[in-house]
C-alpha cells in the first residue's frame, strides 16, 4: 500500500535518535576526562540508573521479542508465555553476579571492553584475541537477524520493499552508532526501550479491540485451540524445552559480552541499584506482555499458518495491519523496530571495540607504540561503519526464521563465556589454560551439536556446549593450577606493564588524605589482588 501514514512514525523516531545520538556524543566529549577511547566505548562510566536499566533492557529485547517469540506464542499457546517468564530474572542476574565485581575490577585496570578483563586476568593474548573474534562471530549473525526482522516488519506494514525498509533503519542505525559511540547508543537505547514499551501498549489495544475483548479472545482460543491453555500444549511444549530455553534466554543471559559491558558503564553504587529494581519491572513487564499478545492474536488471526505466509516470524506483522489503522500501525511497528535498532548499535560498538581496543591498540601498545586520539576516533568510526555494511550487505538476502539465529548465537556467546567470566571474577585457581579449553571445547561442541541435529534426552545443544565447557574449564585449572601459581610469583615483578597504575608518592598521597578525611589509596601489587582482593573492595 505505500502508506505515508505508516512511514512518518518511523521517520521521526529516527531523526529523534539520530538527534539524541549526537547530543549526547558532544556532551559526552566536553565532560569526558578519561580521552576517545573511554568516552568512544565505554561512556566515561557515567551512566545514570534510567539510562542503565533502559540501555540493558533494550540490548537485551531483541526483533525476536517481538516478532519471533510471540509468533511462537501464537503457535504454541500461553506454554511460551509460562517460558518466556523467566526473562524476569535477566537483569536481576546480570547486576547481582556481575554488576560490582566487574566495575570495580574494570576501574582498577582501566579496562573498557570485556576482553581487556579477560586479557588481564588470564596473562594470555591468544585467549584475548580468541574472545575478540568470537564476540564479531556471533555477533554478526546476530545483526544479521535483526536487520532481516525491522526489514521484514516495515515491509509488511508500511507496503514498501523489504530493500526500502533495510536502507532505512538499517543505514539510520549505522550512522547513529558510528557518530553516538557507546554514550550515545546508551541515550537511543533508552529511547528505544520507551518507544518498545510504547509499541506493546498500541499493539495491546488494537487485539483487545479487533477480537471483541479480553473475554471473547479466550472464548476463540479455546474453541478453536483448547491446547493453547495448557502449559505444555499437548506435546508442544515438553519440559525439555521449557528447561532449556529457561537456560538459554533467563539464567545464563548474566554472561552475554554486549549486557556484561553495561557493568563496566554505570556511575555508582546508586545507579546500579536502582537499575537493578526499576529494570527488572520493566524487562518482566515487557517480555511477558509482549509474549502474551502473540497468544491473544489467536483470537483474531484464526487460520492456519499457511495462510500468513507459513512463517511465525509473519504473524505480528499480520496482527498490526489486522488490528489497527494505518497510522497507528507506524506507531506500533516503531516499537520491534526499536528492538532491532537498540540491539544492532549496542553489538556494533562492541564489536567496534573488539577490533580497535583489543586487537589494534594491544598489538600497538606491544610494540612501544601510542596512537593518537585523532587516529583513534577516525579509525574507530571507520570500523564501526564498515562492520554495519558488511551485516547490511549479508541481511539483503534474508533468512527464514528469526528467532533460531538469534537462539543460536546467545547460546554460543553463553557457551564460549559463561565460565571464563565466572572463573576470571570468583574463583582464584582459575589457569589461562582452563579458560582456553573452556572457551575453544565448548563452543566447538555447542557448534558441531546444532550442525548434526544432536541432543542429549531431547534438550537443546546450549547444554552440551555449557556442560563440555565446565568440565573443561575446572579439570583442566586443577591440572594446570599449581604451575600457575609458580608463574604467577614471577609476573608480580611486572604486572606494572600489564595492569596501568599510578605509582603514588607517599608523603603527597598521606597528606591528601589527611585533608579529605580519607585513608590513602592502596595500590595493588598484582593483577591477582586486583580480582581477589584481601579486603573487600567499596565502589561509590
Amino acid at each position: 500500500m505505500n502508506s505515508l501514514a505508516g512511514l512518518l512514525p518511523v521517520i521521526v523516531f529516527l531523526a529523534i535518535a539520530l538527534a539524541i545520538a549526537v547530543v549526547a556524543r558532544r556532551r559526552g566529549e566536553r565532560a569526558s576526562s578519561g580521552g576517545f577511547i573511554a568516552e568512544y566505548f565505554i561512556g566515561s562510566r557515567s551512566l545514570g540508573p534510567f539510562v542503565l536499566a533502559m540501555t540493558t533492557i533494550a540490548t537485551y529485547g531483541s526483533v525476536s521479542s517481538f516478532v519471533g517469540g510471540p509468533g511462537q506464542a501464537w503457535n504454541v499457546g500461553f506454554g511460551w508465555v509460562y517460558m518466556a517468564a523467566v526473562q524476569v530474572t535477566a537483569l536481576f542476574l546480570l547486576y547481582g553476579i556481575m554488576g560490582k565485581k566487574m566495575a570495580l575490577v574494570s576501574r582498577k585496570l582501566g579496562a573498557v571492553t570485556v576482553v581487556d578483563v579477560i586479557r588481564a586476568r588470564y596473562h594470555s593474548n591468544l585467549l584475548a584475541n580468541l574472545s575478540a573474534l568470537i564476540i564479531v562471530v556471533f555477533f554478526s549473525a546476530t545483526m544479521v537477524a535483526q536487520f532481516v526482522g525491522g526489514a521484514k516488519l516495515f515491509s509488511a506494514v508500511t507496503g514498501y520493499s523489504y530493500v526500502a525498509g533495510l536502507l532505512i533503519f538499517g543505514g539510520a542505525v549505522v550512522v547513529f552508532t558510528t557518530i553516538g559511540g557507546f554514550r550515545g547508543v546508551a541515550f537511543t537505547d533508552a529511547l528505544c526501550g520507551i518507544a518498545m514499551l510504547v509499541g506493546i501498549v498500541v499493539l495491546a489495544a488494537g487485539i483487545l479491540t479487533a477480537g471483541g475483548g479480553y473475554t471473547a479472545i479466550m472464548d476463540t482460543i479455546q474453541a478453536n485451540h483448547p491446547e493453547m491453555m495448557k502449559p505444555f500444549a499437548d506435546g508442544k511444549m515438553p519440559l525439555s524445552l521449557y528447561f532449556t530455553q529457561w537456560l538459554l534466554v533467563g539464567i545464563f543471559t548474566f554472561c552475554l559480552p554486549q549486557s556484561v559491558v553495561r557493568c563496566m558503564g554505570y556511575k555508582d553504587t546508586r545507579a546500579l541499584r536502582h537499575a537493578m529494581t526499576s529494570g527488572t519491572v520493566i524487562i518482566g513487564a515487557m517480555m511477558i506482555g509482549v509474549t502474551a499478545l502473540g497468544t491473544l492474536s489467536a483470537g483474531v488471526l484464526t487460520g492456519d499458518l499457511a495462510e500468513y505466509g507459513g512463517s511465525v516470524d509473519n504473524i505480528i506483522p499480520q496482527t498490526i495491519i489486522r488490528c489497527l489503522p494505518t497510522w497507528l500501525a507506524g506507531i506500533a511497528i516503531v516499537g520491534p523496530i526499536a528492538a532491532s535498532i537498540s540491539t544492532v548499535s549496542s553489538l556494533l560498538i562492541a564489536s567496534s571495540s573488539a577490533f580497535i581496543k583489543d586487537l589494534w591498540m594491544h598489538r600497538a601498545q606491544q610494540m612501544g607504540r601510542s596512537i593518537p586520539d585523532t587516529t583513534l576516533a577516525r579509525a574507530s568510526q571507520c570500523i564501526t561503519l564498515a562492520l554495519g555494511a558488511i551485516v547490511f550487505v549479508l541481511a539483503i538476502v534474508p533468512p527464514d526464521v528469526i528467532w533460531k539465529i538469534n537462539m543460536f548465537a546467545f547460546g554460543g556467546l553463553e557457551t564460549a563465556f559463561c565460565w571464563v567470566l565466572l572463573g576470571a571474577l570468583f574463583w582464584r585457581r582459575t589457569t589461562k589454560q582452563g579458560a582456553l579449553a573452556s572457551m575453544i571445547g565448548g563452543t566447538l561442541a555447542y557448534c558441531v551439536c546444532m550442525a548434526a541435529g544432536f541432543k542429549v534426552a531431547g534438550l537443546h545443544q546450549i547444554v552440551i556446549g555449557l556442560s563440555v565447557a565446565f568440565v573443561l574449564m575446572v579439570g583442566v585449572s586443577l591440572l594446570t593450577s599449581s604451575r600457575a601459581r609458580a608463574h604467577e610469583n614471577t609476573l608480580q615483578r611486572t604486572t606494572s606493564h600489564t595492569v596501568p597504575r599510578k605509582i603514588p608518592d607517599k608523603r603527597s598521597d598521606t597528606a591528601s588524605a589527611q585533608a579529605s578525611g580519607t585513608k590513602p589509596t592502596q595500590v595493588p601489587d598484582s593483577v591477582q589482588e586486583i580480582f581477589f582482593p584481601d579486603k573487600p573492595a567499596v565502589l561509590r
